[in-house]
C-alpha cells in the first residue's frame, strides 16, 4: 500500500485529558496534511457530527457512552457496548476502519483491541510498544505495559514484533534487540531474566545480548525488550527525569538577565532537543499483535500529539505492520 492509497482510521473524540476540543484539533491538523486519510471520529453525536459536516474525508461514528481513565478496563469494555472505545474497535474489526486511535484510558484500549478486534494467530500476548525519548538515537521499548506479568516465551514475540515496528516505522534499519537485565553477561539477572536470555539468543536472529539502564537513554541498543511492569517503570521514569531537567534548565536561564541572553542565544537549539525527546514526536504506542492498527496517545495529548497519532496509524497502516507481524510470529 503507498503513500498515496486512502486509509481509514477511527479516533476516539473523547480520548484524553482535554477532549474533545484538543482532539479535534489535531483531527483536523491530520486531514489538513494528509488528504488520503479519512477518519471516522467516534463519539457523542453533538460532538462529531458538527465537526464532519465541516470537514472533509471525515465522517461521524456516533457513540453514546465513554470509559473514564478510573474505570477497571476490561470491565467497562465488556459493560459499556456503545463507549467510543469499543465502538472504535469494532470498526476495525468490521473492516470499516484499518486503524484506531486514542488517547483515553489506555487499559481499556488494550482490552478492547485485545476482546473486540482479536489477536493475530499465534501471537501468545500483544505488547505495548514504545520509542524512548532520546537525545541520540530513537529506542524502541517493548513492552511497556500490557502484559505486568510475563512467561520468557513472550519477550521473544515482544522482539520480533518491536524489531518490525522498528524497521518500518521508525525507520531503523536491521535493529539490534537486546533484554533488558542487571548486567551485560549471559548468566546475569533473575532466573526469567537467564531464561528468556537463552529463548531469545536462539529464536531472534537480530539478539545482540543484554543491555543496562544506561543503554537506554544512550542507545545502546535499537530494541530493548521486557516485561511490561518493569517497561512502564522505566518509560515513566525517563519521561519525568526528562521533564525536571527542562523545567530545571529553563529556571537557570530565567534566573537572571545574564542566563537570560544566554538563553537567547541556544533557543532554536534547546527547541530542537526537546523536539528530539518529546512523546508528541510518534504521536502514541502502539499494540503490537492484534489484528489491524492500535495506537493509544498519552492522556495529556496536545493537538500536535493527536494529529501525528492518526498520521502514525495510517503509516503502520500503509506499512502492512500487522501483515508483517503474522508473517513472522503467527498465521495469516
Amino acid at each position: 500500500m503507498s503513500h498515496t492509497d486512502t486509509v481509514t482510521i477511527a479516533v476516539d473524540a473523547m480520548g484524553g485529558d482535554n477532549a474533545p476540543e484538543v482532539v479535534l484539533e489535531g483531527v483536523a491538523e491530520a486531514l489538513a496534511e494528509d488528504p488520503c486519510i479519512e477518519v471516522l471520529l467516534v463519539g457523542p453525536s453533538e460532538v462529531v457530527e458538527p465537526f464532519a459536516s465541516s470537514h472533509a474525508h471525515c465522517i461521524a461514528q456516533p457513540a453514546s457512552e465513554v470509559i473514564a481513565m478510573d474505570e477497571h478496563p476490561a470491565e467497562a469494555v465488556r459493560r459499556k457496548k456503545d463507549s467510543s472505545i469499543v465502538v472504535g474497535c469494532r470498526a476495525v474489526k468490521e473492516g470499516r476502519a484499518q486503524g484506531f486511535f486514542s488517547a483515553g484510558s489506555t487499559g481499556a484500549c488494550l482490552a478492547g483491541a485485545t476482546l473486540v478486534v482479536g489477536r493475530i494467530k499465534g501471537v501468545q500476548r500483544p505488547a505495548l510498544c514504545s520509542v524512548i525519548p532520546s537525545p541520540v538515537a530513537p529506542v524502541v521499548m517493548a513492552d511497556i505495559g500490557a502484559n505486568a506479568d510475563c512467561k520468557p516465551e513472550y519477550l521473544v514475540q515482544f522482539a520480533q514484533m518491536a524489531s518490525i515496528y522498528a524497521e518500518k516505522i521508525v525507520g531503523i534499519e536491521n535493529p539490534r534487540v537486546a533484554l533488558l537485565n542487571i548486567g551485560e553477561e549471559d548468566t546475569k539477572g533473575s532466573q526469567f531474566a537467564q531464561q528468556a536470555f537463552a529463548l531469545m539468543k536462539e529464536k531472534v536472529s537480530n539478539f545482540a545480548g543484554n543491555a543496562e539502564g544506561r543503554d537506554i537513554v544512550t542507545a545502546g541498543f535499537d530494541v530493548i525488550v521486557t516485561d511490561g511492569f518493569t517497561g512502564n517503570v522505566v518509560l515513566k521514569t525517563v519521561e519525568g527525569t526528562a521533564k525536571a531537567l527542562f523545567g530545571a534548565l529553563k529556571n537557570v536561564m530565567t534566573s537572571s538577565l545574564k542566563t537570560k541572553i544566554g538563553a537567547l542565544a541556544v533557543k532554536s537549539d534547546l527547541k530542537s532537543l526537546k523536539e528530539s525527546i518529546s512523546a508528541d514526536t510518534y504521536g502514541g504506542a502502539p499494540l503490537l499483535g492484534v489484528k489491524g492498527v492500535c495506537l493509544v496517545g498519552h492522556g495529556s495529548s496536545n493537538a500536535t500529539a493527536i494529529k501525528n497519532g492518526v498520521l502514525a496509524s495510517a503509516a503502520m497502516v500503509r506499512k502492512d505492520v500487522s501483515g508483517c507481524i503474522a508473517e513472522a510470529v503467527g498465521k495469516r
